[in-house]
């Protein structure tokens, strides 16, 4: 009863299945971001990411990208450092709507 109630409602949390073999844009705490195509993930949002790409940050600010990139290959994420996975298709960076002018 409750065991599978609670399988469920687990599964349902995050569904990565339909974005497996496809690019994905992944955040991880501390500022990191990685784009790769997602191999492989478990229930704890460990993640196997191939052909992935690091993207660069700003020494001074660890959440401004440089636009440079690093080749990583075939890697494994840690589920406890992921902060965010999205799929690249259809991602586009806009403007801050709540941004105040200066």
């Amino acid at each position: 009863g409750d065991r599978a109630m609670a399988e469920k409602k687990q599964s349902a949390v995050l569904d990565l299945s339909k974005h497996i073999d496809q690019k994905v844009r992944v955040k991880f705490t501390g500022g990191r971001e990685v784009e790769g195509a997602l191999k492989g993930f478990d229930t704890l949002v460990n993640l196997v990411l191939d052909d992935t790409i690091e993207l660069m940050r700003d020494p001074d600010d660890p959440y401004k990208l440089t636009g440079d990139q690093r080749t990583l290959g075939l890697i494994v994420a840690r589920g406890t450092a992921v902060t965010l996975v999205c799929p690249c298709d259809g991602m586009a960076e806009i403007a801050n709507p709540f941004a105040q002018a200066e």
